[in-house]
């Protein structure tokens, strides 16, 4: 059996996790690292393997199956997936909720018009919870869907108050309002707003001469990312922000609170408790990576998202193995 060969676009956290999951797969193999970097300034886990910068990505046309980018989505990720989608199958982890239809399109236009596969919005929120918010709506059609977030680190929200002018580092925490939880779980289907389900708590360390109240108010008003919850910034000293944020746990969980038929209350839930999110991320990737080989055999190009990709299409395993084995 032909290993897919793959290749990835970024070496941090994210990255370095596509890398850790592609040894536990028997049909993968790591072919390159891109970075923008200078390339003899970066050190990988697996011994052996390229180290190319990212524009000279297109001379692996040839050698790579499927390309992981792992960059951010708040300037990243809307540059780049066009850009390579027209040499490569690609996979992203692209996590602006609100920005995914034109994402989709942007991307599904340079895929489908080169004859490559872009799965896109890759990982666990969007992705194996939007995948439970549509089988809860299915499966329970009256009712009402909630999706509660943390405690936990937020990657994307990281890198969005990263690339703040004067903000040296960070971090941001996404914290479930327990009260909002606690009245779901008893079936009572409250309306609640995006204020009251999360709050968001910023740990940032400023350049010399910042101003902090400007980047307070910056961050606070972000849209898409700050502007709809309450969220409290902090300015620590870079010291504290080594000693006590540099762990990354995540989770939540996606709860479907409905009635069956004859007026049965029903409680759906899917939930996630992540040590890592990026290395969890990471390994949702890696598998929709195997996805895209599937779909680009069979010649079914252009964009994709989770509700598009048949789940028998991530395992290594074959459809008579799969209904062996796990049915």
């Amino acid at each position: 059996m032909n290993k897919i060969r793959v290749g990835i676009v970024g070496y941090g956290n994210l990255g370095r996790g596509v890398e850790a999951s592609i040894t536990q797969q028997p049909d993968m193999e790591l072919v390159a690292v891109f970075t923008r970097r200078s390339p003899e300034t970066l050190t990988i886990a697996t011994p052996n393997i390229p180290i190319v910068h990212v524009d000279d990505a297109y001379t692996y046309e040839s050698k790579i199956d499927v390309l992981i980018l792992c960059g951010g989505s708040a300037t990243d990720l809307p540059e780049q997936v066009p850009h390579f989608a027209k040499l490569f199958n690609t996979v992203d982890s692209f996590d602006t909720h609100a920005n995914i239809p034109a994402f989709f399109d942007a991307v599904n236009e340079v895929a489908s018009g080169n004859g490559k596969v872009s799965i896109i919005s890759v990982g666990w929120d969007p992705g194996l919870f939007s995948l439970n918010r549509l089988i809860g709506e299915a499966v329970l059609p009256v009712g009402n869907t909630y999706t509660f977030w943390g405690d936990g680190l937020s990657q994307g929200h990281s890198d969005a108050i990263r690339r703040v002018e004067g903000v040296k580092n960070g971090v941001q925490y996404t914290l479930p309002i327990k009260e909002a939880v606690n009245r779901v779980r008893s079936a009572e289907n409250p309306e609640l707003t995006t204020r009251q389900k999360h709050a968001r708590e910023c740990y940032i360390t400023l350049e010399d001469g910042a101003d902090a109240t400007a980047i307070e108010k910056e961050i606070k008003e972000m849209p898409n990312y700050f502007a709809d919850y309450d969220t409290t910034v902090h300015f620590i000293s870079e010291e504290e922000l080594i000693q006590n944020h540099l762990g990354m746990p995540h989770g939540g969980f996606v709860i479907r609170s409905g009635e069956s038929g004859v007026g049965d209350k029903q409680i759906l839930e899917f939930s996630l408790k992540l040590e890592s999110n990026p290395m969890f991320t990471a390994s949702v990737l890696v598998a929709y990576a195997r996805a895209t080989m599937r779909f680009s055999e069979i010649g079914n190009f252009g964009a994709k998202t989770v509700f598009d990709v048949p789940f028998g299409y991530l395992s290594p395993k074959s459809a008579a193995q799969l209904r062996k084995e796990l049915l």
